[in-house]
């Protein structure tokens, strides 16, 4: 919950924090400097016909995507917009009434020919991760879906003030933010691998990747910091680099394979007003917007979308590309996120750690 407008002894130690003027600073300057790319050196994929990617796919079978942190902000503007363009819709999140919230707030907009199904999900659990794949295959069948799915939009995320510890171990920002998204891709792989039209996955990064200039994968995955000087802010960037590392190395080995119809592409909203800073002190929250807002930085989620969309619907070819900008616009990512032999590190370090808890999941199923 977010600290008081006033300014509370925890507000006062993190203004005064590296942490602070790191988010203020950096991350300030890494928005402007993606910009910059934007302007003078991006790329655009074409955009797809009308009705393009809508309705239904190969041998009859109906488009469905699955989207994380589904309930607000960017989650919620991605599928109201996918649902426009006729894709039926898993919403996932953590709170089930907000999910069935989000779901008649989707009806209401009169998407009556898609269906909506809503279906809790807690990333930074791994029990909770396994038990999503296996209601989202058994609804599949109530419903008479063919077992596969054609998009998987990997959006949760958060920005914690504090450490916390998941049931797994694990720090709960880089959790939920990466390896409970790596945990989730790795378990749904085979419905997407099953599609009988193209399949994708669209992970939803950061230009605060680009703070981030080495990176110790073993330290920032088991990463335990205790105490007051928890580093929220290196913690968020290094949790969407992993993830900006993960989306490269899965688009490398899937495509190690000619006839590979699994496209993998990042997108980065850029700074948008979500709830995402609802655990900083208030009058940082405040002030941060006030800022952006002054800088013409700051988007509502309806614009925000744009990149998730573009990357949800651009061409297979664009695969391995960093949307950022809306109107199918990709632009380069930072050097360190596309250092290859780091990447294979993060992801024989992330499969170790899914094997370790799919045993111990299993260990207690049997038990």
């Amino acid at each position: 919950m977010a600290h008081g407008a006033f300014p509370s002894a925890f507000g006062l130690r993190m203004v005064f924090s590296w942490q602070f003027w790191r988010m203020a600073l950096l991350w300030t300057g890494s928005i402007l400097f993606s910009h910059l790319l934007m302007f003078f050196s991006s790329s655009t994929w074409p955009s797809p016909s009308p009705g393009a990617g809508a309705g239904r796919g190969g041998g009859g079978s109906a488009r469905i995507c699955v989207v994380t942190g589904a309930t607000s902000g960017l989650g919620k503007a991605a599928a109201i917009q996918l649902a426009r363009h006729r894709y039926h819709l898993i919403l996932a999140g953590r709170n089930p009434e907000l999910l069935i919230q989000t779901v008649q707030e989707i009806k209401q907009l009169g998407h009556n020919n898609c269906l909506v199904e809503p279906i809790q999900l807690d990333l930074s659990s791994f029990v909770s991760i396994y038990n999503f794949q296996l209601s989202l295959k058994q609804r599949l069948s109530d419903l008479g879906f063919h077992h596969s799915i054609q998009l998987l939009v990997n959006n949760a995320g958060i920005l914690a003030n504090s450490f916390r510890e998941t049931p797994d171990g694990f720090d709960e920002m880089m959790a939920t933010n990466y390896i409970g998204t790596f945990v989730l891709t790795t378990l749904l792989m085979p419905l997407l691998n099953n599609s009988p039209v193209p399949s994708r996955v669209v992970n939803v990064t950061s230009f605060t990747h680009r703070c981030v200039f080495d990176l110790d994968v073993y330290e920032v995955l088991y990463a335990r910091r205790k105490g007051q000087n928890y580093p929220c802010a290196s913690t968020y960037e290094h949790s969407k680099l992993c993830l900006l590392l993960f989306s490269y190395e899965l688009h490398r080995r899937l495509h190690l394979e000619p006839t590979c119809h699994v496209s993998v592409m990042a997108a980065d909203p850029g700074v948008v007003e979500t709830n995402i800073m609802r655990e900083l002190p208030l009058f940082i929250s405040r002030f941060s917007l006030l800022v952006l807002r002054i800088l013409c930085l700051l988007q509502p989620p309806e614009i925000g979308v744009n990149s998730i969309i573009d990357a949800s619907l651009a061409p297979p070819e664009a695969s391995g590309k960093y949307f950022f900008g809306g109107k199918f616009r990709t632009i380069e990512s930072s050097s360190l996120s596309g250092d290859t032999e780091l990447a294979e590190k993060l992801w024989s370090a992330s499969s170790a750690i899914f094997k370790e808890m799919e045993s111990k999941a299993n260990q207690t199923i049997s038990s």
